[in-house]
């Protein structure tokens, strides 16, 4: 797995093959969802088949776009295998062991470890987390995309717009990416706690708190990208003249630096969640040995640099607001937070760490701001500059600039819950009410002949 300053690139998992006519057997007496067991089988064959060739394939070539299509094939036939076993019309001659290649645990030799897991609930969990881990990096894809569009002399306020339209698409991958990591920690896991099949083998991947930890950083790096949308027109407008005045078409600072705060409060929250206890199994079973293993530091480390990233430009931004602000008495605050900000900066760009690049781009800007400021400070409102310790109790709470997207189950593509099975109960009614309607007719029938004959006597 790496990682640059737009979103996290996840390790795709492979699986094993797996044929459900081995361990399903059709339970009606008109043999009817035989059929449909077979297309199941096919539809997994086609993700293992993708995910396969997206293991081989070179990273800026990998096709994500068409694993999700994949998934959303495979996903209604499994809900439907599901179904239909919950209701009794499929039954399992055996428990299934579905084989996954884990991509998120840490371990000595950075391999992927492979686990064999029983349950359908663990094929579903597996599946979803990969679905979200494809949304995630399509996003990723489609943001690398863009380039550094919105600092591009030469563009025209109709192409930036449409690059504007592609940024807001990626945000909506990693909301629904989001809603999909808490589906599967608030429902998928708690199902197969429930069921009891196989919980204390799972991998660190299926774990309540790391999956709750990704909704958070999806939901996070979705609002980084929110917030590059929202200061896309102010930066081209900013490019000639950087730092203040700031241009007319800039954006609420307040905004900025809440949407920021929010993005620390995410990722600090996900990186606490993700180094718990909870998500690290203890005894593992022998078969999977690594399952007791740690969240990969790569991992904990994008979170950790993500939050700092995002703490600094908070600073940044609250001393340009305190830098505008009418009230003379703000200018040695103005200057307080910019120097916060620099220091930060300048251990990221200094650091063997990630997001180098875009602290020494930031320090730019929090140079000339730092400048401005202080030089109207030490010339004309003469304001202290408060210390540190000071401004913390001065940070305020941060505010959501998007939100995860619920994830919605499809229909099984067959079985109870299916389009196909509401059909035919449907038919089934209206077949009963025909007969009904019938019998009270001949019924009816019958009564008037009877009332008729009797008038003879």
């Amino acid at each position: 797995m790496t990682y640059e300053m737009t979103t996290y690139l996840y390790e795709l998992p492979t699986t094993g093959s797996i044929s459900f006519g081995d361990f399903c057997v059709d339970s009606t007496t008109s043999n009817a969802y035989a059929s449909h067991i077979a297309e199941t089988t096919q539809a997994r064959a086609n993700l293992r088949g993708i995910l396969k060739e997206i293991k081989r394939t070179d990273t800026d070539d990998k096709d994500y776009l068409r694993l999700i299509k994949v998934l959303d094939d495979y996903l209604p036939y499994l809900y439907g295998i599901t179904s239909c076993v919950t209701s009794g019309d499929i039954r399992l001659k055996s428990e299934p062991r579905f084989s996954w290649r884990t991509t998120l645990s840490a371990n000595l030799f950075h391999s992927s470890p492979r686990v064999a897991l029983v349950s359908l609930h663990a094929d579903l969990a597996f599946s979803l987390l990969t679905y979200a881990f494809a949304l995630s990096n399509f996003a990723r894809v489609t943001v690398t995309s863009l380039g550094s569009y919105e600092r591009e002399r030469a563009i025209s306020d109709i192409e930036r717009k449409a690059k504007d339209e592609k940024l807001n698409f990626a945000v909506t991958l990693l909301c629904r990416a989001s809603g999909i990591f808490t589906h599967i920690s608030e429902k998928v896991l708690l199902e197969w706690d429930k069921a009891g099949e196989g919980a204390s083998g799972r991998p660190p991947d299926l774990s309540k708190e790391v999956n709750a930890a990704l909704a958070k950083m999806a939901l996070a790096d979705a609002q980084t990208l929110a917030i590059r949308k929202f200061l896309s027109k102010a930066a081209y407008d900013s490019e000639v003249s950087p730092g203040p005045p700031l241009p007319k078409s800039h954006p609420s600072i307040p905004l900025i630096f809440k949407f920021h705060l929010e993005c620390v409060s995410l990722y600090s929250s996900a990186r606490t969640l993700a180094m718990t206890p909870g998500s690290a199994r203890p005894s593992p079973p022998p078969s999977n040995p690594d399952s007791n293993a740690e969240i990969c530091a790569e991992l904990r480390r994008y979170l950790a640099d993500a939050s700092a990233f995002h703490a600094a430009l908070a600073h940044k931004w609250l001393g340009v607001d305190a830098g505008e602000s009418a009230v003379r008495e703000k200018g040695g605050e103005a200057v307080a937070w910019l120097l916060w900000a620099k220091k930060e900066l300048e251990e990221m760009k200094e650091s063997k760490r990630g997001r180098k690049g875009q602290a020494a781009t930031e320090l730019e800007s929090v140079g000339v701001f730092l400048k401005h400021y202080k030089k109207i400070n030490d010339s004309l409102t003469f304001q202290p500059v408060p210390k540190q310790q000071d401004l913390q109790v001065r940070i305020p709470t941060g505010i959501l600039a998007v939100h995860a997207k619920p994830y919605m189950p499809p229909a099984p593509a067959f079985g109870p819950g299916s389009v196909e099975h509401a059909r035919l109960q449907t038919e089934a009614l209206e077949l009963d009410d025909n007969d009904s309607s019938s019998d009270e007719a001949a019924a009816s029938s019958s009564r008037r002949t009877y009332a008729g004959a009797g008038s003879y006597f």
